[in-house]
């Protein structure tokens, strides 16, 4: 596998735009609809209030992850993993990214949402040290809905 890099970028760019068409659609297969329809503007992902980020392989976009701010807080948002980049630690990898980038940000707390239609990604973050919360945001009191958070 050749290696992949992490890189910081603007929500906007053309490539992520793409890569999220990904996102969408797997969240779509599992869940059924339009995958998540959670308002979402480009700037929540500018600094100082949020930072996006994509995993390169030199060839294509495998991965992506972003957060933006919630006062102390930051959640967590389009945490994705490519099929063709799975089982090799990026997701873990995205997951640090994005604690480190919330953390010299100022956020105390990375907070998120995920539905109990992803076990890969629930197994990842109750690895990671995240705790279930009660839930908050566009889901809350939907069915399916776990929300978590660690502490910064």
């Amino acid at each position: 596998m050749p290696d992949i890099k992490i890189r910081m970028v603007d929500f906007g760019e053309p490539a992520v735009r793409a890569l999220l068409v990904d996102v969408l659609d797997e969240l779509s297969e599992r869940y059924g609809g339009s995958g998540d329809d959670t308002p979402i503007a480009d700037s929540d992902f500018s600094p100082p209030d949020g930072a996006f980020f994509v995993a390169d392989d030199g060839e294509k976009l495998v991965g992506c992850a972003g957060w933006r701010r919630h006062g102390d807080d930051a959640e967590l948002k389009r945490m994705f993993t490519a099929k063709s980049a799975r089982g090799r630690g990026l997701g873990r990898r995205m997951l640090t990214t994005i604690e480190d980038s919330a953390r010299e940000a100022g956020c105390t707390r990375l907070i998120l949402e995920t539905g109990d239609r992803q076990p890969e990604a629930i197994n990842l973050y109750e690895s990671a040290g995240y705790v279930r919360i009660a839930d908050f945001g566009f889901y809350a009191g939907e069915d399916g809905v776990l929300s978590f958070a660690k502490a910064l």
